[in-house]
Order: structure tokens, then sequence, then C-alpha cells
């Protein structure tokens, strides 16, 4: 084992939009730990950045699942290799996704974990357990079945479109039989959208009035709005929904940059008279049906109906850098950066 540590630690709460200052990189001496029942020790060989991992390194007041303090290496979903293990159901030599840290080594405790440890299956590569078996896919399979509920023929418009929630949540719904709208913001997002995702319909919110080009493609209005960003996009929406419309709410990427909490909709009534219905919800609250939906989306993907995008970045040091890309619109699918500068574990 390494007898260095290396870790990247939050040395100061971002004010507005992160930056490259408010991360630390920092190398410990590393002696193996000695593990109580029940915990493992992982190398993380790949790390997965997400937007949500920005309201992580608010202070507790303003974070809702966790607060990264000061000093303290950044959390992420990664995917890794069982080193050590005082666990039955996690041997050593075994691949897992996990919620984790920036760092090579963390010690992991699967039974108490918020998000579960996920055992990668046999045969399974880390950058399909990161792709399309990822928490991302899974994410945007319930999203989409268990809470907002699409039926076939409706319109389904999503947000965030381009990344690796978003373009997953649009092929499901064309998969299921609805007609799918995905905003996305640049010209190649949203042509990528139209050619390989086969949406129906891809508007850049860049370059385009959002609520008028939905007022235009949507007279009767949108019945089914997957976000994930929130902010102008949701109320762009909320003026074009229809009767009875359902909105999932994912993320508010639009809100994570900001001091400010996410606003809603400004016009509360139109929920009222609409009988229009917000639901939020995080993957925690269908863990048990976890198989039924690697099942589906592995069917899905053999038959040709899913395609996947990384983007995937080498090298360790380039963890901070990569993570501030998805506030600038400056990665390309999901966001994967390796530990080794030669990709190595992927």
């Amino acid at each position: 084992m390494k007898q260095v540590n290396r870790q990247w630690v939050l040395a100061s709460r971002p004010q507005g939009r992160a930056t490259l200052s408010n991360f630390e990189f920092r190398e410990v001496p590393l002696q193996e730990p000695e593990l109580r029942d029940g915990q493992i020790l992982v190398r993380n060989r790949v790390f997965s950045c997400a937007p949500t991992m920005r309201n992580w390194m608010n202070d507790s007041r303003r974070s809702y699942r966790a607060s990264i303090g000061i000093g303290e290496p950044i959390i992420g979903v990664a995917g890794a290799e069982i080193v050590s293990s005082r666990h039955a159901g996690y041997p050593v030599g075994s691949l897992v996704t996990s919620v984790s840290r920036w760092e090579d080594f963390t010690v992991l405790e699967p039974d108490t974990a918020a998000v579960p440890v996920y055992p990668v299956p046999s045969g399974v590569t880390l950058a399909d357990a990161m792709g399309p078996f990822s928490l991302n896919s899974m994410t945007a399979y319930f999203g989409l079945f268990r809470v907002a509920r699409p039926s076939p023929g409706e319109i389904v418009v999503v947000s965030g479109a381009g990344g690796s929630v978003g373009s997953v949540a649009c092929q499901l719904a064309k998969h299921h039989g609805c007609t799918v709208i995905g905003i996305a913001g640049g010209k190649s997002k949203c042509d990528w959208l139209l050619s390989a995702c086969g949406v129906d319909h891809a508007i850049d919110y860049k370059s385009e009035n959002v609520s008028e080009r939905l007022g235009a493609l949507c007279p009767q209005g949108v019945d089914v709005f997957f976000d994930n960003v929130g902010g102008e996009i949701l109320q762009a929406v909320m003026d074009n929904i229809a009767a009875k419309g359902r909105v999932a709410v994912c993320g508010q990427v639009a809100a994570y940059d900001s001091d400010t909490p996410a606003p809603g909709p400004r016009d509360m009534m139109k929920v009222v008279y609409w009988r229009v219905r917000i639901e939020g919800f995080v993957l925690g609250d269908f863990f048990g049906q976890i198989d039924q939906a690697r099942t589906d989306i592995d069917r899905w993907r053999k038959e040709g109906n899913l395609v996947f995008r990384q983007d995937v970045r080498r090298g360790f040091k380039n963890l901070p850098a990569a993570f501030l890309d998805l506030f600038t619109g400056g990665n390309q699918g999901a966001l994967l950066v390796t530990a080794d500068a030669d990709g190595a574990g992927l």
C-alpha cells in the first residue's frame, strides 16, 4: 500500500461561484488502518463530479444532506477497489461504487452509510458502473418512472438535458413513447441530444427564449418536467405547464453557486388551479428497487435504445478544475476523473 494518501480538501467555503482557491491539495502519511467489524478500506480509482457536490460545500445551515468541514476531504461518488475488509459481503479485490471522499484511500461502513455502497457485479467494469449503471442513471430512472410517471404520448421536458442525469431521462422518456424536449446550454449539446439521444426538440437556453419556445412547441402545455436546474428555467416551464402537470425536482443547479436559497415558482396559485404536482426526490427513496432498474437499463442499452457519454479527465490533481467545468458548461456528458494519470482502473 502507498505510504501517502493524496487528498483534495475544502480550503474555504465558496462565496457564490466556487473557484480553485476553495480547494487545497494535501499529501498525508498513510498507515493501513485497523478496521472494525463491518468496515472496508477502498482505493478510489475514479471520481464522479456532480453539481450537487457544490451544495455540500456550504455550511450546515444551507447544506441539506452533508456539509464538508473546512480542512476535510471533498465528498463525492467514486468507483473503488476493496483493499482490506472486515465485512463478509464486501471481499477484498471486488469493486464498489459509493459516496466516498477525494482521496486515494477511504474507510467505509456499508451497513451504516447514508447512501449504500453498491457492489459492482461480476463482469461489469468501473466505466460501466460509473456510466450505464451509475447512481446518475438510477436517478433518471426513478425520477421519471416513480415520481413523474409520464404516459405514452405526453410531452416531457428535461432541463440539464446534456448532463449524465438529464440525457438518460430524455432517452427513457422517448423510449416510453413520449414527446421529449431537452433544454441544454450550447449548440453542440443540443445537436447531440437531437442526433444521439433522439429528442424531438432541443432548446438552447443560452441563445433562445425558453418560455417562448416552449409556448410554440407545447400549445396545450407541458405534461411532465424533469427539473435538474431550477431558477428561471423552472419558471419558464411553469409558465407553460399543462393542467395536472407533474414536476419531478431532481436538482437546482442554478442555485448551487448562489448565496440565496433556490426559488420556487412565482405564482403558486397556478399550481392550485392547474392542479400541478411538484415533488422532490432523492435516490435513497428507491434503494430497494435498484436491481430492477439496472436490469431494465441493461436491456434497453443492449437493444440500442440508450447511449451514454462520458467526459473522462485523467489525474487526481485535475479534480477541482474538472469539477468547476460543470458550472460553465465545459463538460460533455458524465464527468469522471481517474485517480491515476494514465487512466488505469477505469
